[in-house]
């Protein structure tokens, strides 16, 4: 698989963008750079954009809020897609309407299953028919044990998504799937699971938002580009979050994405063909060659020179095997 090119904006091509939120338009309290004009760029010219988060914790409303605090303009909450939503839209689907369901999370959760007619409970003594568990830091161990007793009961059993990690300003904390390890172990049952990489989430914003040629915009690869792989749509990595070069040019497979991008400025400009020649990779203004193991970039335009370090860097991988440095390439 190679970078894909389109020869005008990419948002000229795609009726709907589905952007991650935390490293690819906020960072924690902050937005990041360059993403709010990007937006409102994109927005005005006709392009519906749709907030997707594995973030089962806040609700839509909450998380458009923030986005509206940051400075995102014209967002609500019809906006922004949870993986809360997207689970209790499976659940909707299988479930008689008025079932009850044994909650491990909160309002992000507790919201959307009030809003599919069906009864939130805490207590595997209440015969829930499933148990949907998904982040929010108060959860504890009584939760974690509801839910054993009740999936081991019979309940079935559904999660907003497996993200093992959850990042917090002290640092790295365990997140959802961490905690939903645990109720699968003691079990020996796998749920059902909406959030990305998984296609609920993803299928449910372009269903809610009408999309015809979406494009997925993430910083991660595990989660953003496989989902975007797994329904079938094109998609941006942007180097704003946890994604950086060498985690691209290592990248193989599914987990490689369509487009790259520094950020959401990606958005607005043609993404040119790269052209490979040996070592030498050209792209725009930019050319990337290869001096042993590393990639050496020339070139003013920063896409260009991602664009063509990236691409050598794959065709060095599929060609021999190859793997090639891409350690600051990013400066002109």
């Amino acid at each position: 698989m190679t970078l894909s090119s389109c020869p005008v904006p990419l948002v000229e091509q795609h009726d709907l963008v589905m952007l991650d939120l935390d490293g690819v338009v906020y960072r924690g309290a902050e937005p990041v750079p360059h993403a709010v004009a990007a937006l409102e760029q994109a927005r005005s010219g006709g392009t519906r954009l749709a907030y997707v988060t594995n973030n089962a914790s806040r609700t839509a409303a909450t998380a458009a809020e923030h986005l509206t605090d940051l400075g995102v303009p014209e967002v609500g909450p019809a906006d922004v897609v949870t993986a809360a939503q997207a689970v209790v839209d499976l659940m909707a689907a299988d479930l008689p309407h008025g079932a009850r369901v044994l909650v491990v999370g909160g309002p992000g959760l507790l919201e959307p299953l009030a809003e599919a007619g069906l009864q939130a409970v805490r207590s595997a003594d209440d015969d829930p028919v499933a148990v949907v568990q998904g982040f929010h830091p108060d959860v504890a161990w009584r939760d974690l044990a509801e839910a054993t007793y009740a999936v081991t009961a019979g309940a079935r059993f559904y999660a907003s998504n497996l993200d093992l990690t959850v990042p917090t300003a002290r640092g790295v904390a365990p997140g959802n799937g961490s905690l939903v390890g645990l109720v699968s172990t003691v079990t020996g049952v796998d749920p059902t699971v909406a959030g990305k990489p998984e296609p609920p989430l993803l299928r449910s914003t372009i269903a809610r938002c009408e999309g015809s040629t979406p494009l997925m915009v993430g910083d991660r690869l595990d989660t953003d580009i496989l989902g975007a792989a797994n329904v079938g749509v094109p998609s941006l990595a942007v180097l704003t979050g946890l994604s950086d070069p060498q985690m691209l040019a290592d990248a193989e497979g599914v987990l490689r994405p369509s487009f790259v991008a520094p950020d959401l400025r990606g958005l607005l400009v043609p993404h040119p063909e790269v052209t490979i020649d040996g070592d030498l990779a050209r792209c725009g203004s930019a050319e990337a060659r290869l001096d042993g193991d590393r990639v050496q970039v020339r070139g003013d335009d920063e896409l260009h020179r991602l664009r063509a370090a990236v691409a050598l860097a794959w065709a060095c991988r599929d060609g021999s095997g190859r793997r090639v440095r891409l350690d600051g390439m990013m400066a002109p």
